[in-house]
């Protein structure tokens, strides 16, 4: 089931997703001082059975029964109703482990395609706000492609990505193949895809896939990427959302329709309240109040 509990309303406020037991939390900030509530929605559990991938004993699986729209969506709905930055996160032995291969090996063809089989994934890329994926141990599969759905990616030291289907007998599902790709280019992706085997934290950085590895320590990765969040969640959001869409058409578009893109939405930009009080405020040397309109 799923739980939402209010504590206050303050702004700005930040989401904190875990896909690995896909349990949601609410940051909420009010500078200068933090206020966290917490929202729990627990899904399904599974165990590993990756022998290639070996991770952890007890790792979870991402279910695409437990990524439904109608629940998966309703997550979604509630995190993104006033929410300026989303952290989605596991725990540290597991981002996500992959998919559920139980669930998955006895489905046929009529089933998977006439019923979108993960196609419903690419909602949360349909988010607006930036979404930071911080990282910790095993994302594999289906626990890779999400990573690389976020806007910022964040390792610890001990994350361990890879998209190891073709050990299976299948492919990527879940946008693999054509977001690795963009990230990491043709020549490795294809070998990556390929072999099935794992990279390490410093690779994704290396490669452009990550922003940047945090330092060690339990919980790292997730303080940074809060810490992020909260930073961004101080800007104007009308800015913010702006800027994400401009950087994302860099990858969807091609260069003439990208560069229109942006100047469309800088243009836009001037026709906001924000865009006045940030430009007056640094002429008079003082911090912007942004009213995200």
């Amino acid at each position: 089931m799923m739980s939402f509990g209010v504590l206050r309303k303050v702004a700005p406020r930040t989401a904190f997703i875990s896909p690995h037991r896909f349990t949601l939390h609410l940051f909420v900030s009010c500078l200068p001082s933090t206020h966290i509530r917490k929202h729990t929605y627990i899904m399904p559990r599974a165990r590993c059975r990756s022998r290639d991938a070996q991770p952890p004993k007890g790792a979870q699986r991402t279910q695409h029964r437990a990524l439904q729209r109608t629940e998966r969506g309703s997550a979604l709905h509630r995190c993104g109703q006033g929410d300026r930055a989303i952290v989605i996160t596991g725990s540290e032995k597991a981002f996500a482990a992959g998919a559920d291969i139980k669930e998955m090996k006895d489905k046929s063809f009529s089933d998977v395609y006439q019923n979108k089989f993960l196609e419903s994934w690419q909602d949360i890329t349909k988010i607006r706000k930036p979404i930071i994926a911080a990282v910790s141990g095993y994302a594999l599969g289906g626990g890779c492609e999400l990573a690389l759905m976020a806007d910022i990616l964040l390792a610890s030291p001990s994350a361990k990505f890879g998209q190891p289907e073709v050990n299976i007998g299948t492919i990527t599902g879940g946008g693999g193949s054509q977001r690795l790709a963009r990230a990491v280019g043709k020549s490795r992706a294809m070998e990556l895809t390929l072999t099935g085997r794992m990279w390490n934290a410093q690779e994704a950085v290396a490669w452009g896939m990550a922003s940047r590895v945090v330092g060690e320590g339990e919980g790292a990765v997730v303080r940074e990427a809060i810490e992020l969040a909260v930073e961004i969640a101080a800007k104007s959001q009308v800015a913010v959302q702006a800027q994400k869409e401009a950087v994302n058409a860099a990858f969807e578009q091609g260069l003439s329709e990208g560069l229109r893109t942006e100047r469309r939405l800088f243009h836009m930009t001037f026709a906001t309240a924000d865009q006045k009080e940030g430009m007056a405020a640094f002429a008079e040397k003082r911090k912007p109040e942004f009213t995200n309109s």
